[in-house]
C-alpha cells in the first residue's frame, strides 16, 4: 500500500486484494436482495417484513440501523473533538431509553398492529397529528440518509481520489438495488451482515491505535496534553462525566443539566422511543415477546461500541497533537478552510494502520455502515410515505399490489432526495452535530407527545397537534437566536435576528438546549390545549393505546431470566458500572 500526502489528507492506493473484498461485498448485498425478492408478495412483506423476524436478527438490525455513518464517522469525529464524554451517547444517551422502549412502549406499538409510528398517532389522537408527524419524519429520514451518502462520498473522494458526485451516485445505486428488490427484509439481513463487518473491520483499528500510543495509560497521558493545549484540566478527553460542573470545563461545552436533560432524557428517549427507523425493526419481530426483547438484545453490544468507534477518534487526536508538537507523524486531515476535518479522523487512521487486504476490510466496514444508515432511513421513509401519506391522503382504497408498487417507487425517490440532502451535510465539520440538531427539531417534541399520549389519557388530538407545532417552533426560534462560539450566522444559527442573542460553547451544547426547549414547549402546549379542549375518544377506543387503560402484558418467555423487566435491570446496572469505571 502506498500513501501520497495531499493538501487535505492521505490518498490510498488500494491493492488487488482490497478491490476483491469490496467487489465481493457489493455482490453479496445485492445478491441478498435478489434472493429475498421471491418472498416479497404483498405490501406488508415489502414494507414490514411480514412480522416474521427472529428476536436476535431483529435485535442486531435494531442496533445496526443506527450504526450508520453517524456512528463510525460521526462518533469517531466526536471522539476526537470531545473525547470519552462522547461515550455518553451510548450509555446515558441510549441504554435507559432502549430499556424503556422494550419494557413499556413496544406493547403499545406491536399490540395496536399499527404499521408505523405515525399510524399509532392516528389511533391515539387523530389524522392531523399523524399527518404532521409523517411529514416531519419523512424529512428527517431524508436528511439522515443524506448524511450517510455525504460521508461515504467524502471518504471515497479524500482517500481514493474518486469523484464526489460519482461516489454519491454509486452508493445510492447499490442501496437502491437491494432495498428495491427485497424491501425491509433485505435491509434487515444486510444490517446483520453489516454489524459483524463493522466489528471485524474496526476492532483491529482500535487495538492497533491503542498499542501505538502506549496502551490506555499512554493514551491518557497524550490526551492530557491535548487538554492542556486547549485550556482544559487533565482528564477532559479521557473521562465520561467528571468535568460537567460548568460548560467551560469540557470540550463538548455542556454542563450536567443539559447532558442529563438534553441528551439523557429528551434526545435519547425521543430517538429510541419514537423514531420509526428503529421501531420498525422491533415491529418486524415474529411475536410480542420477541419484539420486547429486540431493544434489550441490541442494548448489550450498544454498551460496548464506544471501544470500537470512539476510541479510534481519541487515538487520532492524540497522534495529531503529538505530530503538531514534534513536527512529524499522523495528522487528521484539514478541510478547505484549513480547520481540522474531524469527519476524516477515522478514515485517515485506517490508511495509517491497515495494510493491503486489511485496508479493503476496513473500507468495506465503513461502506457497510453508510449503507446500513442509508437503507434504514430509506425503508422507514418508504413505509411512512406509502401508508401514512399516499394511502391516507392521496390514493386511498387501492389494491395491495398498487401500494407495493408505490413502496418501490418511494424507495427510488428516497434515494434521490437523500442525494440532494447530502450536499447540505457538507456545511458541518462533524456530522454528529448536524444529526443532533435534526433530532432536536423532530424527535424532541415528538417524545413529549408520546409521553403524554401513552401515560395521560386526558391528552387530546388538538393538544398533540398544537404541541408538536409549538415544539418545532420553539426549536426553530432557539436555533435562530443562538450560535456556537466562533460560528457565523447561517446554517449553525443566528439566522432569525442576524446575530447571536446567546453563544454556546459548542454545536453540541446548542443542540442539547434546542432539544430541551422543543420538548418543554411541546409538553406545555399539549397539556394546556388538552385541558381547554374536549376529549375526542372514549376509554374503549384507547384500550391498547394508553397505559392506564391497557391490561398488563404477560410476557410469553418461559424463564424468569428472559423477562424484559429483569433483563432491563441487569442492563441498567451494567451501564451504571461503565459510567462509574470511566467517571
Amino acid at each position: 500500500m502506498t500513501m501520497n500526502v495531499l493538501a487535505d489528507g492521505l490518498r490510498l492506493d488500494l491493492g488487488f486484494v482490497d478491490y476483491v473484498v469490496l467487489v465481493v461485498y457489493f455482490a453479496f448485498v445485492v445478491g441478498i436482495g435478489f434472493w429475498l425478492k421471491r418472498t416479497v408478495k404483498t405490501g406488508e412483506d415489502f414494507l414490514l417484513s411480514g412480522r416474521s423476524t427472529a428476536a436476535w436478527v431483529a435485535g442486531l438490525a435494531f442496533l445496526s440501523a443506527n450504526l450508520g455513518a453517524q456512528e463510525l464517522i460521526g462518533m469517531g469525529a466526536s471522539g476526537a473533538k470531545y473525547g470519552l464524554m462522547t461515550a455518553q451517547f451510548y450509555w446515558l444517551g441510549a441504554i435507559p431509553a432502549m430499556v424503556f422502549v422494550g419494557v413499556f412502549m413496544i406493547p403499545f406499538y406491536y399490540g395496536s398492529r399499527a404499521r408505523s409510528v405515525p399510524e399509532y398517532l392516528k389511533l391515539r389522537f387523530d389524522e392531523k397529528t399523524r399527518a404532521l408527524n409523517a411529514c416531519s419524519f419523512a424529512v428527517m429520514t431524508i436528511f439522515s440518509s443524506g448524511v450517510s451518502m455525504y460521508a461515504l462520498a467524502r471518504l471515497l473522494e479524500i482517500l481514493l481520489g474518486w469523484n464526489f458526485h460519482f461516489s454519491l451516485a454509486a452508493s445510492g445505486a447499490v442501496v437502491l438495488a437491494y432495498t428495491f428488490l427485497g424491501g425491509l427484509t433485505a435491509a434487515i439481513y444486510n444490517e446483520v451482515l453489516q454489524f459483524f463487518l463493522i466489528v471485524l473491520g474496526f476492532l483491529p483499528l482500535a487495538l492497533l491505535g491503542l498499542r501505538d500510543v502506549g496502551g490506555w495509560n499512554g493514551l491518557v497521558a497524550k490526551l492530557n496534553g491535548v487538554a492542556a493545549s486547549e485550556g482544559f484540566s487533565g482528564g477532559a478527553w479521557t473521562t465520561s462525566a467528571r468535568h460537567l460542573t460548568h460548560a467551560t470545563d469540557n470540550p463538548m461545552g455542556v454542563e450536567w443539566f443539559s447532558m442529563v436533560a438534553g441528551l439523557g432524557f429528551v434526545l435519547s428517549f425521543g430517538y429510541w422511543c419514537t423514531d420509526f427507523l428503529v421501531i420498525q425493526r422491533a415491529m418486524s419481530a415474529n411475536s410480542m415477546s420477541a419484539a420486547r426483547r429486540v431493544p434489550l438484545i441490541a442494548a448489550v453490544p450498544k454498551m460496548l461500541l464506544p471501544f470500537v468507534v470512539i476510541l479510534p477518534g481519541m487515538v487520532a487526536i492524540a497522534l495529531t497533537h503529538h505530530a503538531q508538537t514534534s513536527g512529524t507523524g499522523f495528522r487528521i486531515p484539514t478541510d478547505a478552510a484549513g480547520a481540522t476535518d474531524y469527519n476524516m479522523a477515522v478514515p485517515a487512521l485506517l490508511g495509517h494502520y491497515f495494510p493491503q487486504g486489511l485496508l479493503g476490510l476496513g473500507l468495506t466496514a465503513l461502506m457497510a455502515s453508510f449503507m446500513s444508515g442509508m437503507a434504514g432511513n430509506v425503508t422507514a421513509f418508504n413505509t411512512v410515505w406509502t401508508y401514512d401519506i399516499y394511502q391516507s391522503y392521496i390514493r386511498p382504497g387501492q389494491t395491495d399490489a398498487h401500494y407495493l408498487n408505490m413502496g418501490r417507487f418511494a424507495t427510488v425517490f428516497g434515494i434521490l432526495a437523500s442525494a440532494a440532502a447530502a450536499y447540505a451535510a457538507s456545511k458541518f465539520n462533524n456530522i454528529m452535530d448536524l444529526l443532533q440538531l435534526v433530532f432536536a427539531f423532530v424527535n424532541a417534541p415528538l417524545f413529549a407527545t408520546f409521553l403524554l399520549g401513552m401515560f395521560w389519557k386526558r391528552s387530546t388530538g388538538h393538544g398533540a397537534f398544537f404541541g408538536l407545532l409549538a415544539g418545532t417552533a420553539a426549536a426553530a426560534v432557539h436555533h435562530g437566536v443562538t450560535l456556537p462560539l466562533g460560528a457565523t450566522v447561517g446554517a449553525k444559527g443566528g439566522w432569525l435576528i442576524g446575530r447571536a442573542a446567546h453563544a454556546y460553547q459548542s454545536e453540541m451544547a446548542q443542540s442539547f438546549w434546542t432539544a430541551i426547549w422543543a420538548f418543554g414547549a411541546c409538553f406545555t402546549a399539549t397539556v394546556v390545549v388538552s385541558l381547554l379542549t374536549r376529549r375526542q375518544k372514549a376509554d374503549d377506543e384507547l384500550r391498547g393505546l394508553v397505559y392506564s387503560l391497557t391490561p398488563k402484558v404477560v410476557d410469553e418467555h418461559p424463564r424468569w431470566y428472559g423477562q424484559p423487566g429483569f433483563l432491563g435491570v441487569v442492563i441498567l446496572i451494567a451501564m451504571g458500572s461503565l459510567i462509574a469505571l470511566f467517571w
